[in-house]
């Protein structure tokens, strides 16, 4: 099928791209001119494995466009995707400014019967509300149906997440709609489950802030381990057996970032509360993420009271490995507090230290390397579980003033550290003291 989507966000960008890969055609459109020209020439704005080649092939084979003219890319779309973004406004609301820009713009330039899909994340009664829009400032005489289609993709893994997702959901008041962009959807082979508009938006709300409330539990119960000497590694793999729990989303760390976890909480509880609901637990979770942020800080001061002037290497700044994504990054709570404390901060990340360059503090050094970050630091700081990071030469610790490790990913083997005589702090497990200790004043 001929199909438009508007917005090369995250969401929008890796949707045309694999609806093209599938076999139909697809024409990608966003304001930004100087975007769409280097999507043009098959390069991807944005970091994610795979993206780029597949938009190569796509390109070559005539199936995968870009342009910044509406009247162009809907010129013969028998489905247009909204994929904007609805970034968070002061009261955690979502604000829907793009999707009902988005929504005049079809009313605008469409000439033929379609059907729009929104792909963004939107509060439950918004596709009615794009009905409306496009209803009362549409130019010509044509027919069309709005269906909720939500993602739920995951930033580093969106291509497999594409292919081989756990569930298509498609929300419609028409059949015929629904079955329309069933078909659309079918070469993915992913299973398709088809529900009413509003049970297919709060679908999106509700598994997010359910992944995320497991990731705050479990934060929590590393809390506790640490205060009680239990492993929560044991104690996450142990629940997880439990098929009603499972494993996923049990790993302790410093908490959840990125694009949609932190939006789309606070959005809930904004949705819960414009009818009068108070969402008490999901409060709660929002709150332990917050701060679960700054435990790598209490551990590092706990063993290091006074940093000013200390030299604290940090390794890993985007929100998760595979990503340059900064949103709601732990880095940047972190950073800010060892600066604020008067510590001298050598950053690295493999990917994201340009996006990090633009938001972290001035102050922040970057290193071109893991060793050059840890040579010569007083302390690492591991905030990002890169497989680099993972994989790191462990003797590059014995090049520190003195090998101090607080891991807030918990990327090593505890008896592997203590092998290699390094002083390890991580989440929820015991610590491991160097037989070289050393008081810190």
């Amino acid at each position: 099928m001929n199909i438009a989507v508007v917005g090369t966000g995250y969401v929008g960008l890796v949707t045309g791209v694999t609806l093209s890969d599938i076999g139909h055609n697809v024409t990608c459109i966003d304001i930004d001119k100087e975007k769409v020209e280097i999507m043009k020439k098959g390069t991807s704005p944005l970091y994610e494995p795979g993206l780029s080649e597949l938009m190569n092939k796509n390109i070559k084979q005539s199936r995968l466009f870009f342009t910044t003219n509406h009247a162009e890319g809907f010129a013969n779309a028998e489905v247009i995707y909204i994929a904007v973004g609805t970034p968070e406004n002061e009261d955690g609301s979502a604000n829907l400014a793009y999707v009902e820009q988005v929504a005049k713009d079809i009313a605008q330039y469409v000439v033929q019967d379609l059907i729009v899909v929104t792909k963004s994340t939107v509060p439950v009664g918004t596709n009615h509300k794009i009905k409306t829009i496009i209803t009362e400032n549409l130019v010509n005489n044509i027919k069309f149906e709005v269906v909720s289609n939500p993602e739920f993709l995951k930033e580093g893994s969106a291509i497999k997440d594409s292919f081989e997702g756990d569930r298509i959901v498609i929300g419609a008041d028409s059949s015929e709609a629904s079955a329309i962009i069933e078909k659309i959807n079918q070469p993915f082979g992913v299973p398709v489950f088809r529900t009413d508009v509003r049970s297919a938006e709060m679908i999106k709300y509700a598994s997010n802030a359910f992944l995320a409330t497991k990731i705050s539990f479990i934060n929590e119960i590393s809390n506790i381990c640490d205060r009680v000497e239990a492993n929560v590694e044991d104690v996450a793999k142990g629940m997880g057996m439990d098929k009603r729990i499972g494993p996923d989303f049990l790993k302790a760390g410093l908490g959840y970032g990125g694009s949609c976890f932190p939006k789309d909480t606070k959005a809930l509880i904004q949705i819960a509360g414009n009818v009068h609901y108070d969402f008490q637990l999901l409060k709660g979770v929002v709150n332990v993420n917050r701060k679960q942020q700054r435990m790598i800080i209490e551990k590092l001061l706990e063993r290091m009271p006074d940093i000013k002037g200390k030299r604290i290497a940090v390794l890993g700044l985007s929100f998760k490995p595979n990503t340059d994504d900064m949103r709601e990054a732990a880095s940047i709570v972190v950073t800010n507090s060892l600066i604020d404390r008067g510590a001298e901060v050598i950053a690295y990340d493999p990917i994201a230290m340009n996006n990090a360059k633009k938001i972290l503090a001035p102050e922040v050094e970057y290193s071109t390397s893991v060793k050059g970050a840890i040579n010569e630091s007083d302390a690492v700081l591991i905030l990002t579980e890169w497989d680099e990071i993972k994989d790191i030469d462990l003797n590059f610790f014995s090049e520190m003033k003195y090998p101090l490790v607080v891991d807030g990913r918990n990327c090593f083997d505890l008896e592997t550290m203590r092998e290699h005589h390094i002083e390890y702090h991580s989440v929820g497990r015991p610590s491991i003291s160097c037989q070289f200790e050393k008081t810190y004043a």
